[in-house]
């Protein structure tokens, strides 16, 4: 049996998945599970009815001036019992051991995050799937970045817990925000994750993390564009010896995270499209996400509406 402390588990979702099942298989009496939709319509509300008393449905309520997902998250930290919190998400499996796993690197290193592997469902985010195997799991892991899909830390480790919750209120990005007030340590454990199904869809996820960069961590969007500069600037001067450094490198990289996919053959294509896809990124002013638009011009400056 589990020794962990009382932990509340976040899972911000509208549809019902098997991630809620896992889930529920993993808690302790102690813990509890919040799924949190946006509303009592949500197909995720009649398939939480008939769970075990520890599992319990968060109606968060239409954002205002914040993201969906911020905004759920908010809405479960209020409604959350136990001061350790889990935020996870429903787009990935969630082995047997998965919290007694994050539990455990709590109790050796602190506030922590696992790691995305993205993997894509479309030509695009095939494509882009090198870029995120760089930014979005090694540069997590290197620049100590809370992953939303994974992460655990307690109420005290807030520094605010109240301004933390306004803030949510006020933002698109659940874990930027968390990155920001709270030192994570990333352990080298990656999970899979799907991105993507259209071209669109890839697009406009593409536009929210450029925007994401560029809000919560702006130094390190600025090297990102100077290396893509003078990776791009190398590639089309010396195409044959940077696409076998990169793909060399980006081999290294997925066997590195455990993953045998032979898109690190895509390295040299998706480091030459990364600097435009920046600057449209950059040059968009709204994107879309989860049947939303948003309009995101400062870190606490937001509006939404459907789409």
């Amino acid at each position: 049996m589990s020794t962990h402390p009382p932990t509340s588990v976040l899972l911000p979702t509208v549809s019902p998945t098997a991630v809620v099942g896992e889930l529920t298989e993993q808690l302790s009496p102690s813990d509890e599970l919040l799924v949190v939709c946006d509303s009592e319509t949500d197909a995720i509300a009649d398939a939480v009815a008939d769970r075990p008393e520890n599992v319990r449905l968060v109606v968060a309520g239409e954002p205002d001036g914040c993201s969906g997902k911020a905004n759920a998250v908010a809405a479960g930290m209020e409604a959350a019992s136990n001061d350790r919190l889990v935020w996870t998400d429903d787009d990935f499996h969630h082995p047997a051991d998965w919290l007694d796993r994050l539990n455990g690197d709590y109790d050796r290193h602190g506030p922590t995050t696992e790691l995305p592997f993205f993997v894509g469902r479309d030509p695009l985010a095939v494509l882009l799937e090198p870029l995120y195997a760089v930014a979005g799991t090694v540069g997590t892991y290197a620049g100590d970045i809370a992953w939303g899909g994974a992460v655990v830390f307690e109420r005290d480790d807030l520094p605010d817990w109240d301004a933390f919750l306004c803030d949510l209120g006020r933002t698109v990005s659940d874990d930027g925000l968390l990155t920001d007030r709270v030192d994570i340590t990333p352990v080298w454990r990656t999970r899979r994750v799907e991105m993507g199904g259209t071209i669109r869809e890839s697009l406009e996820r593409h536009v929210r993390f450029t925007k994401l960069g560029r809000h919560h961590d702006p130094a390190g969007s600025t090297t990102n564009a100077v290396l893509g500069t003078l990776a791009t600037i190398g590639g089309l001067a010396f195409p044959l010896p940077v696409a076998a450094v990169l793909t060399l490198a980006l081999a290294c990289v997925y066997t590195a995270a455990g993953r045998r996919r032979w898109t690190f053959l895509l390295a040299y294509p998706a480091v030459m499209i990364s600097m435009p896809l920046m600057l449209y990124g950059l040059a968009r002013r709204t994107f879309v996400w989860g049947g939303r638009r948003y309009r995101w011009r400062e870190p606490f400056d937001v509006e939404s509406e459907g789409v």
